[in-house]
């Protein structure tokens, strides 16, 4: 049985971690190590991973000091900690994974073949006394490089990552520039380099919504508005900007065509209205949803993109 070495961000995430701690300790796939990358809490953080590590066999958890520099540094952190174990998945410090989490995705993995792979799956959404609130979407495309370029689907805290996967991760990490999710930018490198990208649409992680949620759940008609104002216009093509720095940073790790549709987005990103408009239609970027496609393309036909 392969081993899968788990990559857990923690950061004054106490009154959580040990549910998620739990679940890990639950899983039907046995074979695992932990790795815990903590950003300087200063709750118990420390104190319940002690324990539990003392409940495990030696070696199978290790905490570790993070950068101290937020989320997506960490993660990075961690990822260069993982070695060459091979498979790796990413884990919140908040989450509750079902028992067959890893299972399911290894299974996903091996059918995928050996080439670069990640997998996500569904997430349940639940309250902060794990009552379910409901499901994620489930994507309506291809998750494709052309996706990845203005859309994050794979959320982190669901991905798993096989060793091609994780070593073209690792290569495209030692020289990125910053970047801002760390899961948004493993989909957009494993596609781009002509990986696969897969989604098992059975939801087998709990995902916790509270008031300290780095990232939270995007539920409703009542989301819809923020999410247009945050991942579209301005603040958007800030953070595509971000993205384009450290995809370029990996731009020889891209197949050609991948490569002329990155130079096509940025380029778009960059002209003048109205040749920005033929240019992003070019690059052939798409959102999964229809009311997303939709409103990406009126920003661009106005010059707000």
């Amino acid at each position: 049985m392969r081993e899968i070495t788990i990559l857990l961000a923690s950061y004054n995430g106490a009154s959580h971690l040990q549910a998620q701690l739990d679940s890990i300790a639950a899983q039907s796939h046995p074979a695992w190590r932990l790795i815990l990358s903590d950003d300087g809490s200063t709750d118990q953080t420390a104190v319940i991973t002690g324990r539990f590590a003392a409940t495990r066999p030696e070696g199978q958890v290790r905490l570790i000091r993070g950068p101290g520099r937020g989320a997506t540094p960490n993660f990075r952190h961690l990822l260069r900690e993982g070695g060459e174990s091979g498979f790796l998945a990413f884990a919140d410090q908040d989450d509750v994974w079902l028992p067959d989490r890893l299972a399911r995705g290894m299974a996903m993995l091996a059918a995928a073949g050996d080439g670069p792979s990640i997998c996500g799956n569904r997430m349940r959404y639940v309250d902060a006394r794990l009552a379910p609130l409901g499901l994620s979407p489930l994507p309506r495309r291809p998750l494709t490089f052309r996706n990845a370029l203005v859309q994050n689907v794979l959320s982190g805290n669901t991905m798993l990552i096989n060793p091609a996967a994780a070593r073209l991760l690792q290569e495209a990490e030692a020289g990125a520039p910053a970047f801002p999710l760390h899961d948004w930018w493993a989909y957009q490198i494993v596609t781009g380099a002509g990986g696969a990208a897969l989604y098992d649409p059975e939801p087998n992680v709990l995902y916790r919504q509270h008031s300290a949620n780095l990232v939270g759940a995007n539920r409703g008609i009542g989301s819809l508005l923020p999410r247009l104002r945050r991942y579209l216009g301005r603040d958007y093509t800030d953070l595509a900007r971000k993205n384009l720095a450290a995809l370029n940073a990996a731009r020889d790790l891209l197949t050609p065509e991948n490569r002329a549709a990155l130079e096509l987005f940025a380029r778009a990103l960059d002209a003048p209205w109205p040749q920005s408009i033929a240019l992003m239609r070019r690059s052939g970027v798409c959102y999964q949803s229809r009311i997303a496609q939709t409103a990406f393309w009126l920003l661009v036909a106005t010059g707000r993109i």
